[in-house]
């Protein structure tokens, strides 16, 4: 996405994606997000605050206009009606994704200070000798909020990784075909920490409609000399009646979300593992493809609300209260361990199975929001 200079208009596409209900329903979105004020929105100033409104009529469109293609395998009983829903399928997805990229490249320019949104009178008053508004350009911190802001990613952002994503100017994925799967894209800015100016997450899958993991591939990151967020230097003690009296320093693993690109590799299926090692490495494959999921299917389509808080709220499209209640009732009746352990079952609600590893786990249908 770095060309976005082709003229855009809302209206344009609007009125080429033909329904008689869009004004009306257009408008119920839009009401229903302005109805859930955050304190993010309270304390933005009257430019910022129209440049996420902005984002916001871009949203509406881009749920408006969202494909539906779940389906339950018990819904068809006949393989001829299964092939043809699939071919239409992905003629519809084609289409979709090509009236999307107008909208994405529009929240980008937005979100980025390369597009700036028109002041109301009224606003315009109320930004006058505002010396900070002048100065910042876009949405600062958006995709850093965004994903702090939602219960799956913000497990994986620590403090220390907060700095450098400061500078992520997007996130996009693409669906692909050889190998089947899709892949994320997270366009970064010029920054002190790494030399990459694109991270990139693939997932390889068997099945799309009920996901066989063959594997993940991410990014070899070209990290600046003592900035790498995944390692930290560890001083030790040297052991007692060694001759060696000064402190041992070495290199240690630690939590970052840029672990995420890289991921653990699947053994091959000749390869003999014991089963606890197994059990391990499905558990962990599981959460990574819930991760990547996540930010396909909610983080992406639905950041701005992400990053005012209002999708905590569960308020702008479905989130499973039901099966959330359930979880928080069970939580209660258990004691601390059983309690941990339904949080991290919890977060690996993206579960598939991962060719040569474990069995089957329940997965929901797989929505796909480009």
């Amino acid at each position: 996405m770095s060309n976005h200079k082709d003229s855009f208009s809302l209206a344009d596409l609007t009125s080429a994606l033909k329904d008689e209900d869009r004004a009306g329903l257009m408008n119920a979105l839009k009401n229903k997000l302005a109805g859930h004020s955050s304190d993010v929105l309270e304390n933005l100033t009257p430019q910022m605050r129209a440049r996420v409104d902005a984002l916001k009529d871009i949203q509406v469109l881009l749920a408006i206009d969202q494909p539906v293609t779940c389906l339950n395998s018990t819904q068809s009983q006949h393989d001829e009606l299964e092939a043809k829903f699939r071919e239409e399928r992905a003629v519809l997805e084609a289409k979709y994704e090509k009236l999307y990229q107008p909208l994405y490249a529009k929240r980008y320019e937005i979100v980025n200070g390369t597009t700036e949104i028109e002041l109301t009178p009224e606003d315009t008053k109320m930004d006058e000798g505002d010396d900070k508004t002048a100065e910042e350009k876009g949405v600062p911190s958006f995709w850093l909020t965004a994903l702090q802001n939602n219960e799956v990613t913000s497990e994986e952002v620590t403090e220390h990784d907060e700095e450098a994503l400061e500078y992520l100017k997007d996130i996009k994925w693409c669906k692909t075909e050889e190998p089947k799967g899709f892949k994320l894209e997270f366009l970064f800015d010029s920054n002190p920490f790494f030399k990459n100016n694109v991270l990139t997450k693939s997932y390889h899958v068997i099945d799309e409609d009920e996901p066989l993991i063959e594997k993940a591939i991410g990014t070899e990151i070209d990290w600046y000399p003592g900035k790498c967020l995944t390692q930290r230097i560890v001083k030790k003690k040297p052991k007692k009646g060694s001759t060696n009296t000064k402190p041992v320093t070495k290199m240690e693993d630690c939590e970052s979300f840029f672990n995420f690109f890289n991921p653990p590799e699947v053994p091959d299926e000749d390869e003999d593992i014991d089963e606890d090692r197994a059990e391990e490495l499905q558990n962990t494959m599981e959460l990574d493809y819930d991760i990547g999921s996540t930010i396909r299917n909610k983080i992406i389509p639905h950041a701005v609300s992400w990053f005012t808080a209002e999708a905590m709220e569960g308020q702008e499209f479905d989130i499973d209260d039901d099966e959330d209640d359930d979880d928080i009732e069970e939580d209660e009746d258990d004691d601390d361990e059983m309690e941990e352990d339904s949080k991290t079952k919890k977060k690996k609600g993206g579960r598939s199975q991962i060719v040569g590893v474990g069995q089957q786990g329940e997965r929901p249908p797989d929505c796909k929001q480009q």
